[in-house]
């Protein structure tokens, strides 16, 4: 099995054990709640999407300029609320006393210096997001 195949074997495995029964509701009520609003906002970003291909031309009459608007406000707060997210996991990660070199290699990075600064990106964006200053 290639490196590429494990990573994304273990980025699936805990996915696959869970059962399609338990889904979100089998998550704290937080994360559920963001859960099912990227749902909605990819559902949504997917229909905006699949309208406006095969049609050959420039003219998208199922798909309204507002409908186009509102697609573009999501990905700023969609990118937020997932920044946060995998904030929290590394957060997680290493309180378990997961080393850095491995979740470097869960996140498809070469380096452990890589995943630490990217949590310090994470972190720095975050708290300027918090502040207001971005």
């Amino acid at each position: 099995m290639s490196d590429d195949t494990e990573t994304t074997a273990r980025r699936r495995a805990p996915a696959d054990r869970q059962s399609a029964d338990d889904g979100p509701a089998s998550l704290p009520p937080a994360a559920r709640a963001f859960t099912e609003g990227l749902q909605q906002d990819v559902a949504f970003l997917d229909g905006l999407l699949a309208s406006t291909t095969g049609n050959g031309g420039t003219d998208h009459p199922k798909v309204s300029d507002d409908d186009v608007a509102a697609a573009l406000g999501l990905f700023e707060n969609m990118r937020t609320a997932l920044d946060r997210m995998e904030a929290q996991v590394v957060i997680e990660a290493r309180r378990r006393g997961m080393e850095w070199r491995e979740i470097a290699g869960h996140q498809g990075m070469k380096s452990s210096q890589a995943a630490s600064q990217r949590y310090q990106r994470l972190v720095t964006r975050l708290e300027e997001i918090r502040q207001g200053i971005r």
